[in-house]
């Protein structure tokens, strides 16, 4: 029997995908899984019965990954699941940048009364003349799920579409139409584009990468984009850019004190992910995941371990050890097996930065003895034995 907490509401049909095997429990001390989409998790300590945390969405600052990962607590989050909502509102930001909707709009609020408003729109519309999107370029930064999307989708809308990923994926690769050229240099795309999107996560790398040097780079006049992170961008030289004209528009889906009432920025209030499609697919993605780590072992889409798969196990018992990424823990491992007569049918390692997992088979049934041994390994942060409860 697993139990598991929702930190934020969570879509019943992820829930439901739920075994007879789950129970829900009131406080997260007594669960073994939680699920979270925005509620902060820094101030939270977690007891030594959580051993998975799965974020509804895709960012994860709201979670302490490193200080979780110490404690051999795996975290997911679900990329790609609300690609779909993300990439219909940059559609939309492309369409409101480039066409005065919103001023028209307020136009006609503001004369609602008029009894003549059908004549005086007629006089007035050319304040709120825009053009069109079709023939121009558009420089899409960060080719992952939702990049990919915004790309092809741009690209039949008639934009002529560049793409910036140094670190693309083989699978996002293979998603990209074959109309979109890919860029090398990311100067060469701020020095071309008409309009500029950004779609990279959030790391001391890409922290402000858009700033005054940037901005100098584009052309003038130019629109960008911002429905990833708010600090993506430097938003002091933002802010400038528009009051000089640089910049025509700025569209972000981060409201700030710096943007929301800048001349020239459209701020969104972070619906990037809020359609009802999206929060069910993030759901039922995070579900999915907690359950194949929990009565399977097998990580997937984890943000502080390495990805680590063997499939359902037929073994008498499968050990999961999740560890520090040191040298010979793998022997040590292997060392202890073989002193309480165990066999290996089937094992994989995995690392990633400071932390590992390992994955064995065992052709026999398991001790407490061992699982003793193999937590007094040096480096070693959490052993499970799969379907035999937790150890």
């Amino acid at each position: 029997m697993y139990q598991y907490h929702c930190l934020n509401p969570i879509a019943a049909c992820g829930l439901e995908q739920f075994t007879p095997d789950y129970t829900s429990v009131s406080a997260p001390q007594q669960a073994q899984a939680i699920l979270v989409r925005s509620a902060s998790m820094h101030e939270l300590p977690l007891s030594e019965t959580v051993l998975a945390v799965a974020r509804a969405g895709a960012g994860v600052n709201n979670i302490p990954l490193q200080d979780y990962a110490a404690q051999g607590i795996v975290v997911f989050n679900t990329p790609g699941a609300n690609a779909n909502g993300v990439k219909e509102l940059v559609l939309a930001g492309l369409f409101l940048a480039s066409r005065d909707i919103i001023g028209g709009v307020n136009w006609v609020q503001s004369q609602r009364e008029h009894e003549d408003i059908a004549k005086l729109a007629e006089a007035q519309k050319k304040q709120f003349a825009g053009q069109e999107i079709q023939g121009k370029k558009l420089g899409v930064i960060g080719l992952g799920a939702i990049g990919v999307q915004v790309a092809n989708a741009a690209a039949h809308l008639g934009m002529e579409v560049l793409g910036y990923d140094p670190y693309i994926s083989v699978d996002a690769a293979w998603n990209l139409s074959r109309s979109i050229r890919r860029i090398t240099n990311v100067a060469d795309l701020y020095e071309e584009c008409d309009y500029i999107t950004i779609h990279v996560p959030l790391l001391d790398s890409t922290k402000r990468m858009i700033d005054k040097t940037a901005i100098a780079r584009m052309k003038d006049g130019v629109v960008v984009l911002n429905f990833a992170r708010d600090l993506l961008v430097d938003e002091e030289d933002m802010v400038l850019a528009l009051q000089k004209g640089k910049v025509a528009r700025y569209v972000t889906d981060f409201p700030t004190p710096a943007t929301a009432g800048a001349k020239g920025a459209i701020v969104i209030p972070h619906l990037g992910a809020s359609t009802q499609e999206s929060e069910d697919n993030c759901a039922k993605m995070a579900v999915k995941q907690l359950r194949d780590y929990l009565e399977n072992g097998n990580i997937k889409n984890s943000v502080n371990f390495p990805n680590c798969d063997m499939g359902i196990s037929s073994y008498p018992a499968r050990v999961t050890i999740a560890h520090k990424n040191v040298k010979n823990m793998i022997g040590a491992f292997t060392s202890v097996f073989s002193e309480e007569a165990h066999n290996i049918g089937n094992m994989i390692n995995k690392s990633r930065g400071e932390y590992a997992y390992s994955m064995f088979d065992l052709e026999s049934p398991v001790s407490g003895q061992l699982l003793e041994k193999l937590r007094a390994v040096d480096g070693v942060l959490k052993v499970r034995v799969i379907g035999h409860g937790d150890a």
